[in-house]
């Protein structure tokens, strides 16, 4: 039928950009199909069907476009479980060691890019075990023994996550490391701190980037946690009701390097809980970043200038060559939605799934690949962007004088001297008018000025109230004095070994 095979035409379009994306080949006929499978269209499971699958449903199936980039863990996998199937006496040891060496040659040409992944054998799975039976024969066949696609998937699955959560922690902990050198750089830095986007009280520049580690420290924990979740061997599950084969489970587990295996079958093939933590962490992750970015993008402006981008880092106008725009920190805020989305989608799709395995489970990986990827694309050129940045310290501090960040330091001077405290904050608040309307700032007015506003008021208010004192006198745990700053630069140093 000519609109059918325009539809195939059209889904294997839209698989070779993907492949291509992921280092992957694609072929329709990647390699010779032995006789016995041709009647069969590549299926290992057809002997139930007398029919052959519909080819829009092959093509609407199909999820080698994107299940591709699990080949290694998907070979390591089976040659874990063939070699215990052997060493049982499951399958003849024999035959485990042909399966074993010829998917070690897979393997092998699939990492050098020799293996051309077929569309037709509709996943990873049945894509290594078709090259396998055509490369060692009969033993091959044996593969599957004790094993479901079901529990195939998840372990392949939990092999990625749990390699994806250690390079997303590396990462994170280079982006961590270079917080802590600008921060050591800039102990001193004044600068204004913000509530509602107005001036509030001032900070250092230190202390601005020890809260960012703060948050990235939390997502470092996250992404431990979501390791430790998908650190469980689930093959032996079956496809729902695990096997009446004697396998050893905890002998393929510690051949992969599982310290614990699942506890019960039919939430071992269909959890993906531990997916879901992945993208919750990188969600929050990426919050974390947009944030960051958003602060960036304000600091860059004209209005602000307190940090100036690197050209490396900039983007011009089409139009106006005066502009320099910080489109890298803009497209890290917006890709904050994207896997936000990649959340969501795994959310919406596990929410009414009955026990065990459903097909719709097959959309777990493209949201999970799309959130890891977007991160660890982001994590890097974020790390770059900020290392390049120049941080203008004497606008800064211009900025910290202005706007009455010492107002409640002003406040604070007169509770020290036995005035209660709502009435210094009605006091300093009276002043602070009083400066708007004079066009002067709190260091501006005279002493007596100030106390014609309280006779509390002594020389010694000056110095009080000056942006230096008002940094260092915090010097309470998680303040901005840089001796607390610099305890909790060390304390993250600690952390970071952890």
């Amino acid at each position: 039928d000519i609109n059918i095979r325009i539809f195939i035409l059209h889904i294997y379009h839209f698989l070779l950009p993907r492949a291509a994306k992921s280092g992957m080949v694609l072929s329709e006929q990647p390699y010779d199909i032995p006789d016995q499978q041709e009647d069969d269209d590549m299926k290992l499971w057809g002997g139930r069907f007398e029919k052959e699958t519909n080819a829009m449903v092959d093509a609407f199936n199909a999820c080698i476009g994107f299940g591709s980039r699990l080949y290694e863990q998907d070979i390591l996998g089976s040659i874990a479980h063939a070699t215990m199937l052997g060493e049982e006496n499951i399958i003849p040891p024999d035959d485990a060691k042909k399966i074993v060496e010829g998917l070690k040659g897979i393997l092998a040409d699939a990492r050098e890019g020799k293996i051309q992944w077929s569309t037709e054998a509709e996943d990873i799975h049945m894509n290594v075990e078709t090259i396998l039976i055509q490369r060692i024969g009969e033993a091959g066949k044996r593969l599957h023994t004790g094993r479901s696609r079901n529990d195939q998937c998840v372990l392949d699955t939990r092999m990625y996550a749990r390699q994806s959560c250690v390079e997303t922690r590396a990462l994170l902990d280079e982006l961590i490391e270079t917080l802590l050198t600008i921060a050591q750089d800039h102990l001193n830095t004044i600068m204004p701190g913000y509530t509602h986007l107005q001036k509030a009280q001032p900070v250092t520049l230190a202390h601005y980037m020890m809260a960012y580690v703060q948050m990235f420290l939390r997502d470092r924990k996250r992404f431990q946690y979501a390791y430790d979740a998908a650190n469980v061997m689930p093959l032996g599950s079956g496809a729902l009701a695990a096997t009446t084969y004697p396998l050893n489970r905890q002998r393929v587990a510690e051949l992969l390097d599982f310290p614990a295996i699942t506890q019960n079958s039919l939430d071992g093939v269909s959890d993906r809980d531990f997916l879901l933590d992945y993208l919750s962490a990188a969600s929050l992750c990426m919050m974390h970043l947009s944030r960051f970015c958003e602060e960036l993008i304000l600091w860059n402006s004209s209005e602000f200038h307190f940090v100036e981008m690197d050209d490396a880092f900039s983007t011009g106008s089409s139009i106006m060559p005066q502009k320099k725009n910080p489109d890298v920190a803009e497209l890290l805020r917006g890709k904050t939605g994207r896997v936000y989305g990649d959340l969501f989608s795994l959310l919406t799709v596990m929410k009414g799934i009955p026990l065990a395995y459903n097909k719709d489970m097959q959309e777990d990986k493209e949201p999970f690949f799309d959130a890891r990827d977007t991160l660890l694309k982001s994590l890097p050129v974020f790390t770059a962007m900020l290392r390049t940045m120049t941080f203008r310290e004497d606008v800064m501090e211009k900025g910290a004088a202005g706007g009455f960040t010492n107002a409640t330091d002003c406040a604070d001077y007169l509770t020290k001297k036995g005035v209660p405290f709502r009435d210094a904050h009605r006091v300093v608040g009276e002043l602070v008018n009083y400066c708007i309307k004079a066009d002067a700032a709190l260091m501006d007015l005279s002493l007596e000025e100030l106390k014609s506003f309280h006779p509390a008021f002594e020389q010694d208010v000056f110095e009080a109230i000056s942006l230096k004192t008002c940094v260092e006198g915090r010097c309470i745990p998680g303040g901005p004095a840089p001796s607390a700053v610099q305890s909790s630069i060390d304390e993250a140093r600690v952390q970071l070994k952890l």
